[in-house]
């Protein structure tokens, strides 16, 4: 998914080019122009196709692009410096961000629910325990009727079928997160696949989607099958959620209030890096999303031009978070973020 300037846009600005000579202001305010080149997280596209769009009706000097090419391939690129800017659901490690030659700051943007997946003809509600999802996603249960998922389920008619597992295919923030609410709530996985944005999958013939619409496509179309997928995605592809059980024995479905819940005793600390593993409260997979900008930049139009973008996001940006079903960034929170950008970007 990517995303350009609209032809229109560059009609105008041609046009703006075209009588240059005539309107030599003219030519001054389209040479500020910027353009933002950005790749990272498929969790938060949705979010930021609304980020680019809304940005540039109050700032029309500027112009986002953002490829949704999953959280590996946002921070790869990040520390190549092919890109302005970063994205992942995993924040970057201080390993990875040692990597990065012009420095990093990492910007929170949202947070989000990670959604369990599943086409199950005949089966219109299912129930997930905190034993029994670890041991579908380890390969432990391989049978939609397995004594376990039955247990969870009373009454329910489950088939006699393999269970069809669909993960990504590519390094994904998302994966990150769902993993690391598995390996949180069960030593077995833990010990075999931990937490990671591309972990090596005990699971039986797992199918394989890129990004979570590639999951969200495979699980919609394949019966037997169950994934994981942002919640955003799940609602759009009108895909059936498990309810899961959480901390406090409760099965939860997924939902905004419920990430809402879970988020809202999170701490930040200086350099704004969290993991949720398993929270105390609410719908127990979630997570944060983050872009990553560096510190120092080619020249000073694009730093200001970075800090215009993230200023928008944390303030008038996170009135669209609710509407597409994503958690706001506290503003005590957002506050520190925008004032440790605007003094460490240069």
């Amino acid at each position: 998914m990517v995303f350009y300037t609209t032809l229109l846009n560059r009609v105008a600005v041609t046009s703006v080019f075209a009588t240059a000579v005539a309107l030599g202001p003219v030519f001054t305010a389209a040479a500020k122009a910027e353009t933002l080149n950005g790749a990272g997280a498929t969790f938060p596209a949705p979010l930021y196709v609304q980020y680019a769009r809304e940005v540039k009706k109050k700032n029309p000097e500027l112009s986002i692009n953002y490829q949704a090419i999953g959280s590996g391939g946002g921070i790869s690129q990040f520390t190549n410096g092919t890109v302005d800017f970063g994205a992942s659901d995993a924040a970057m490690t201080d390993g990875e961000i040692a990597k990065v030659k012009n420095g990093v700051v990492l910007v929170p943007t949202a947070g989000g629910a990670v959604s369990i997946v599943y086409n199950i003809p005949g089966v219109s509600e299912l129930k997930l325990s905190r034993k029994t999802l670890p041991g579908i996603f380890s390969g432990q249960i391989t049978k939609w009727d397995d004594p376990q998922i039955k247990a969870d389920n009373p009454g329910v008619n489950l088939p006699s079928t393999p269970i069809k597992a669909v993960v990504r295919a590519d390094g994904s923030g998302t994966t990150f997160i769902f993993t690391n609410h598995l390996t949180s709530i069960s030593p077995y996985f833990k010990g075999r696949i931990g937490t990671s944005k591309s972990p090596s999958w005990t699971i039986p013939n797992a199918l394989k989607g890129k990004g979570n619409p590639g999951v969200a496509n495979l699980v919609s179309r394949t019966a037997g099958s169950i994934g994981y997928v942002e919640y955003q995605y799940a609602q759009t592809n009108k895909l059936k959620s498990a309810l899961v059980q959480n901390k406090k024995g409760e099965f939860v479905a997924p939902s905004l209030e419920g990430a809402n819940q879970a988020l809202s005793t999170v701490n930040f600390p200086d350099n704004f890096r969290v993991f949720v593993g398993d929270p105390d409260q609410g719908y127990p997979i979630v997570g944060l999303t983050w872009i990553m900008v560096y510190k120092n930049y080619p020249n000073p139009a694009k730093a200001e031009a970075v800090k215009k973008w993230v200023n928008w996001i944390l303030t008038e940006g996170q009135q669209y978070n609710d509407s597409l079903n994503y958690t706001r960034i506290p503003s005590g929170v957002a506050n520190q973020v925008v004032q440790t950008v605007n003094s460490s970007v240069k």
